[in-house]
């Protein structure tokens, strides 16, 4: 689905997820991120490290502050 939103083909997906460390074209990683932006996903880069944040619009300021300190706490492994 993801290949699909993104419109790169399902190969080149998979080579850029793979754990090998496979190449692709500067251009697939970056439809690949406009896409899981569009889908409200937020990536993030701080001195402590880098990570995501999932946006709900739905949910006020606390809660996405919340979901965000969880998602890159040290406990959390992410």
């Amino acid at each position: 689905m993801l290949a699909e939103k993104a419109l790169v083909a399902l190969t080149a997906l998979k080579r850029l997820e793979s754990e090998r460390g496979l190449g692709v074209h500067e251009g697939t990683t970056d439809q690949v991120r406009r896409a899981l932006e569009a889908a409200g996903i937020l990536f993030i880069e701080s001195g402590q490290g880098r990570g995501v944040m999932f946006l709900n619009e739905t949910s006020g300021t606390e809660t996405r502050q919340a979901t965000a300190c969880r998602q890159l706490s040290p406990e959390s492994g992410t």
